[in-house]
């Protein structure tokens, strides 16, 4: 298939696979009068990609996913440094949440005293009120 068919069947922009063709991570395969070409697994690899990074996953971190399946593997996971990656995305996760967590235990402190301010107070006036 041609690059806008790929596209099409990706749902991406012919930009988008020009751009991961100059990355690396899509075969830049040409015809003999120098179109690019592509076939079904163009088409899962491209799958993993979008995958992986609705997960959160940058471009670069696609990468071993995208080699892993280039390599004749049916699921680009299944490959060392793609567990690797995943292990890695997973401590990060952990962390993040982490932090999350200890700001909304700030944020809940926070409201809790505003209102108990409020409550063991006079009625605050709205400044939007005449």
């Amino acid at each position: 298939m041609r690059i806008g068919e790929l596209a099409a069947r990706a749902g991406t922009t012919t930009r988008t696979l020009r751009y991961y063709e100059s990355r690396g991570l899509l075969p830049a395969r040409r015809t003999g009068n120098g179109y690019r070409t592509y076939d079904e697994g163009d088409v899962r690899l491209l799958e993993q990609i979008r995958t992986l990074q609705d997960f959160g996953f940058d471009l670069e971190e696609t990468r071993p996913f995208v080699e892993c399946l280039r390599s004749g593997h049916p699921e680009g996971d299944s490959c060392p440094a793609s567990l690797a990656v995943y292990r890695r995305k997973l401590t990060e996760l952990d962390a993040l949440i982490g932090e999350l967590s200890a700001v909304r235990a700030q944020v809940g402190a926070q409201l809790a005293r505003a209102e108990a301010a409020v409550a063991g107070g006079p009625e605050p006036k709205c400044e939007l009120r005449g």
